[in-house]
């Protein structure tokens, strides 16, 4: 059943995936095709060519983070450290050890298991739902293909007061590093004390327990530095592969200013920086952001800048005093809430933007608005003025084999 949840097209031939991957995307790009119509666009039969999916170079656990939850497993037992199947609505949820899903690599499941094996052992109980108390929560694990292995564990503290909540920190990390948890070999241990479902490090700092405060990536050549909750794609080979493809699509020069909006650890942008003459970066996440510096200053990179704080804020401010003479190309990389309708509109007014490069892991969701907003006619109401978009090309790059997903890769200019 997990499996059939997590990763549906698990039992499908490789090739088979991609078609099925294929048929997805056309279908999202024909609704692209048909609302764009209804706005009054002058489109083909379909509103751009669609390119095959670009397979992803490593198929079977690739998966560089899990998020493993603490539920009632099917046995009963409430300490279990897996995946859910089922949903709250139908009252069916359990955890399922992760242990057959293709996608995850061994060292991740290696990690939850001594992660159930200590809360078993824990005199706390674990946090399903937290008006009914209890403390161990999800586990998340990021591993690196250089061997590093970070753990970050959440807990609800409760009533505890600070020497309880010090002394099950200390089991914790004695576990890990004297106890049966050393055969995980892991390079960081964190801890967040967290009272709701997600916290960010500002709400709550991530405390280190053990180990080094960062694990380390290289992605073409370059080296990044990862925090606990700083966004890296989660395949890092398929990211590669597509990093590379936006270079080639964007055609960007030397002259080109280069916009990385949501711009994570600043992978993007500084995968290219060699071919353009300045890269601008723009995160909400205060950590990515300084990693994203960080990362600029080791790998020798000095045409960059990057900004922290809200796309919808920081934007408009910027784009307001921008030079029309000095070419302008936007890469977007949003989360599945898509682009704020205040960053669409900053695109839209901006006449230096020509170009821009959509990559979105849920085309048919949120991003649909915002590929509509791009490509409408200019509309006062929704002060979307500027000449509209128009979709050139989609690339959809397979970024996570077994599952439906896909990232898809779309060219608007104008």
């Amino acid at each position: 059943r997990l499996a059939n949840a997590v990763t549906p097209l698990w039992r499908l031939p490789y090739q088979e995936q991609l078609q099925v991957k294929y048929e997805s995307q056309r279908k999202h790009l024909q609704t692209l095709t048909s609302r764009l119509e209804e706005l009054g666009t002058d489109v083909q039969e379909l509103c751009c060519p669609l390119q095959p999916v670009v397979p992803s170079p490593i198929v079977n656990g690739y998966r560089n983070k899990s998020t493993f939850s603490v539920n009632q497993g099917p046995d009963g037992n409430p300490k279990t450290v897996g995946l859910y199947v089922g949903t709250g609505r139908a009252r069916n949820i359990v955890c399922v050890k992760a242990n057959h899903l293709e996608n995850i690599p061994s060292k991740h499941k290696q990690v939850a298991q001594c992660y159930e094996e200590f809360i078993r052992c824990s005199p706390l109980e674990p946090c399903i739902l937290f008006s009914e108390g209890g403390h161990w929560r999800e586990l998340v694990v990021r591993t690196s293909s250089r061997g590093h292995t970070m753990a970050i564990v959440t807990f609800h503290p409760q009533e505890l007061g600070q020497e309880a909540l010090a002394a099950h920190k200390a089991s914790l990390k004695e576990f890990f590093t004297c106890g049966p948890g050393t055969v995980c070999a892991l390079t960081s241990l964190y801890f967040q004390e967290s009272t709701m479902t997600r916290c960010s490090h500002e709400q709550s700092p991530f405390q280190l327990l053990h180990g080094q405060p960062h694990i380390f990536e290289e992605v073409l050549g370059l080296k990044f530095r990862i925090s606990p909750d700083a966004f890296f794609q989660v395949n890092t080979g398929g990211a590669e592969v597509l990093y590379q493809a936006v270079g080639e699509l964007s055609q960007v020069d030397g002259d080109t200013t280069l916009l990385d909006i949501c711009c994570g650890t600043g992978t993007i942008g500084l995968t290219l920086a060699h071919q353009v003459s300045k890269i601008i970066g723009i995160e909400v996440v205060e950590k990515a952001i300084e990693d994203a510096r960080w990362n600029a200053a080791f790998n020798g990179i000095s045409n960059c800048e990057f900004h922290s704080g809200k796309a919808e804020a920081v934007l408009p401010q910027l784009l307001a005093s921008w030079e029309a003479a000095q070419p302008l190309v936007a890469v977007v990389n949003p989360s599945r809430a898509g682009l704020h309708h205040r960053v669409v509109r900053a695109i839209r007014n901006c006449r230096s933007i020509q170009k821009l490069i959509y990559i979105s892991c849920k085309p048919e969701g949120e991003a649909m608005r915002n590929f509509l907003e791009l490509c409408c006619p200019p509309d006062p109401g929704k002060k979307l003025a500027g000449k509209p978009f128009a979709p050139t090309l989609a690339v959809p790059f397979d970024l996570f084999p077994h599952t439906a997903h896909c990232e898809l890769v779309l060219l608007f200019t104008r």
